[in-house]
């Protein structure tokens, strides 16, 4: 099942995708064609978490070490934006970069989560551009800043339940620029899955329905495109991350406009909480 959020006439609605058409969630209402609706991201967390250097060609292009240990940082919530929604360039900034992720969703609330249980917690996966502002992502140790500027997190276009997008360590993912592939790898590359990833944030902390974690991204990255910054972001770039089993996420990269406020943070989920 492919769970989405979507707004028709002003209002958000829960929704079911399917062959091109969305229906409200656990409603009798009518099939409308997904280009008559907005879709929106399908989850608004409470929680967004995201590994770092989880991919080794990913760890060479940037020079770093492996880390001994899962290397997580927050996104802020309000980073959120959903499918066709501009990607803010930075006034203060324009070392702008893309990141392709599968995104994990929970779906159950949970502690302390074994390995080879963590797949009855996760109520399915999304797509994740985990946006990246370089130079202020690397002022500092825990890279949250850099990484939560508003409309930095696109989330989308729906979530594929866990039962039918299956092994989730076997999916095709790609990044494009205006056409320009970027990033091509696999996410049985992954040096900490999404098992082990769930397991490790539950031992710390107690997971929700809605929380999402952004897996990790592979090699292919702007900042390591050479000559440095030509790789990165500019107005006018269209960004589509491609997962296979899931789908597409495209937006396109905006000058900041005056007066943007974040969407509210309020939980929202395409399901029961």
């Amino acid at each position: 099942m492919r769970l989405c959020r979507f707004q028709l006439d002003g209002h958000t609605r829960p929704g079911v995708a399917s062959d091109g058409f969305v229906s409200e969630h656990g409603a009798q209402g009518e099939r409308r064609a997904l280009e008559d609706v907005r879709l929106l991201a399908p989850v608004m967390p409470r929680k967004y978490l995201a590994i770092g250097l989880n991919y080794k060609d990913h760890i060479a292009e940037s020079g770093m070490d492996a880390p001994e240990v899962p290397f997580f940082f927050n996104k802020q919530v309000s980073c959120v934006i959903g499918p066709g929604e501009g990607i803010h360039m930075p006034r203060v900034s324009s070392l702008l970069d893309y990141e392709a992720e599968l995104a994990i969703v929970i779906g159950k609330r949970c502690r302390h989560v074994p390995v080879d249980g963590a797949h009855e917690v996760i109520a399915g996966y999304t797509i994740a551009n985990d946006v990246s502002v370089r130079d202020w992502q690397l002022r500092t140790p825990t890279m949250t800043i850099g990484k939560s500027f508003d409309t930095h997190g696109p989330l989308g276009p729906w979530i594929v339940t866990a039962d039918e997008l299956g092994d989730p360590h076997d999916l095709g993912i790609r990044a494009f620029v205006n056409d320009e592939l970027r990033q091509d790898s696999n996410t049985g590359e992954m040096i900490f899955n999404c098992f082990q990833q769930v397991s490790h944030l539950s031992e710390a902390f107690t997971l929700e329905p809605g929380d999402v974690i952004a897996a990790g991204t592979p090699a292919g990255v702007g900042a390591a495109r050479q000559p440095f910054p030509e790789g990165l972001l500019k107005v006018g770039d269209v960004v589509r991350i491609e997962i296979d089993r899931i789908g597409a996420l495209e937006n396109t990269v905006i000058e900041e406009p005056d007066g943007y406020l974040a969407h509210p943070t309020e939980l929202a989920l395409p399901f029961g909480d």
